[in-house]
């Protein structure tokens, strides 16, 4: 029996189809972007059926069409590493033991990117640029761009690149929503560094969650997944219909060779196009929350709950400030539609809001102790307001902040606060603060929310005095140093 259990777990292995490494299954699948910007470009394609006569479906314009809004991404990165060993003549010139490091080395890693208007955005993958000191964008003409990274989101495992071009052909957005189980798919991409390759598969389920995303707070995963054979390399790359239309971004694959074997998963369009104009107005995310704590509803939920369905998502609990309580939902509550699209999957749930914003109001259908009900809900930011933070903000704190809940002030014996999620390189890092940190003031001044941390610091010079709490009680001061 163990045997069995061990070759089965051998077999899903996920291989992050955009770089030059594979990856497994807890933290190596990869996605697909998408999309046009709303602009009126005239796309280099067809946008006609591809069916011939026979009732054969012809692959051939489609492919000819969307071969050239895919390109290859290379990044490079330099690196100084530690030897691991003692020399006195290396040491003389190099310093002692601990201190010593080989000359820097230059590393680079490959993958995809799907070129979305003709003004040269291109979108890719998260995993393929992250931390990347530069990335070189080859077409399919083989002209060479070094690229701006305009925004990454690990959540989404996305990331939208620029380069200096214009009149280039690209890949119009299709609807996510329109694809259908078992309909003709092409995945174009550059696997192996073979520029230009697509292949065929048809789609084998929707709103999948394989539970690979590992960066960022609040991973979306809802996967179209394929049978499209998928590569290292793929990352980044083209899902496209038949008629030649981005439906998704290529992301990762289940394998037990790091190449392909089975399947492969691609960020469905629809959040991809959100995505984008994320950071084109704003320069970074804006993601809007229901404010529930929720479950699927399976066999089991419904027996336990006496619900007369095996659907939908259940509440288990709400946030005090989200937008679901103001509305008037409940404990106990099945959601069973958001703007009219059916919820069969927690995944689908985070599929159709996170493809809103803050502000964002969304029809909900539920079902209450066997009553059908619906309401509209506003969404509202992970802190319970329905601002947008823009990048220049995010810039500034070099941190990512949440609300404190009330068990946690009562236990801290704090009346306010704002905690530090998570900690990226900037000056609140610079000032030591580490993350889990809740800055209750700064300047003396009380903050509750991240307008208030903002404000606090966007017209300061010099420095400022944050004060704070840790989770485990110990209190903090630090001085933290500004634009001059």
């Amino acid at each position: 029996m163990k045997n069995s259990f061990k070759s089965l777990a051998m077999l899903i292995v996920a291989g992050a189809i955009g770089s030059a490494a594979t990856i497994t299954v807890t933290n190596h699948f990869t996605k697909t972007p998408a999309g046009n910007m709303g602009r009126n470009y005239t796309p280099a394609r067809f946008t006609g059926n591809v069916s011939n006569a026979a009732g054969v479906v012809d692959f051939t314009e489609a492919a000819a069409s969307t071969v050239h809004g895919v390109v290859h991404v290379k990044t490079i990165y330099s690196t100084r590493q530690n030897t691991g060993f003692y020399n006195p003549f290396e040491d003389f010139f190099f310093g002692g033991p601990g201190q010593r490091q080989r000359p820097q080395q230059e590393l680079a890693s490959t993958g995809s990117g799907v070129i979305i208007s003709d003004d040269g955005y291109i979108v890719t993958n998260n995993h393929v640029v992250a931390n990347a000191e530069k990335v070189e964008i080859t077409l399919n003409d083989n002209k060479k761009y070094e690229a701006k990274v305009i925004g990454t989101d690990p959540s989404t495992d996305l990331a939208l690149v620029k380069i200096d071009a214009d009149k280039l052909p690209y890949i119009p957005y299709g609807n996510s929503e329109d694809v259908k189980v078992g309909q003709w798919v092409l995945a174009v991409g550059n696997p192996f560094e073979l520029n230009s390759t697509v292949t065929a598969g048809i789609v084998s389920a929707k709103a999948r969650n394989i539970n690979i995303i590992q960066g960022g707070n609040n991973p979306i995963e809802s996967f179209i997944q394929t049978d499209a054979a998928v590569n290292p390399g793929n990352s980044g790359g083209a899902l496209v219909n038949t008629n030649g239309e981005l439906i998704g971004i290529n992301t990762a694959i289940a394998s037990n060779t790091g190449s392909y074997s089975g399947y492969s998963f691609a960020v469905p369009v629809n959040i991809v196009r959100k995505i984008v104009m994320d950071f084109i107005e704003y320069g970074a995310v804006q993601r809007g929350f229901l404010g529930i704590v929720s479950r699927q509803v399976d066999a089991d939920l419904a027996k336990s709950k006496n619900l007369d369905d095996v659907k939908g998502v259940y509440i288990q609990g709400l946030s005090e400030d989200g937008g679901a309580k103001a509305a008037g939902l409940e404990p106990g509550d099945v959601i069973l539609k958001v703007d009219n699209q059916d919820i069969t999957s927690q995944a689908k749930l985070l599929e159709t809001v996170g493809s809103k914003r803050p502000g964002d109001k969304v029809k909900v259908e539920y079902v209450r102790e066997g009553k059908s009900l619906e309401t509209f809900v506003t969404l509202k930011n992970k802190i319970g307001n329905t601002n947008v933070i823009k990048n220049e903000d995010i810039d500034l704190l070099g941190a990512t902040l949440g609300n404190v809940d009330n068990d946690d002030k009562l236990k801290l014996g704090i009346e306010n606060g704002v905690k530090i999620e998570q900690l990226n390189n900037g000056k609140l890092s610079n000032a030591g603060i580490k993350e889990g940190f809740i800055i209750t003031s700064i300047d003396r001044q009380p903050v509750g929310d991240t307008n208030d941390v903002i404000s606090a610091l966007k017209n300061k010079t010099g420095g400022v005095l944050i004060e704070g709490v840790y989770p485990n009680g110990m209190r903090a001061w630090y001085g933290v140093a500004l634009k001059d």
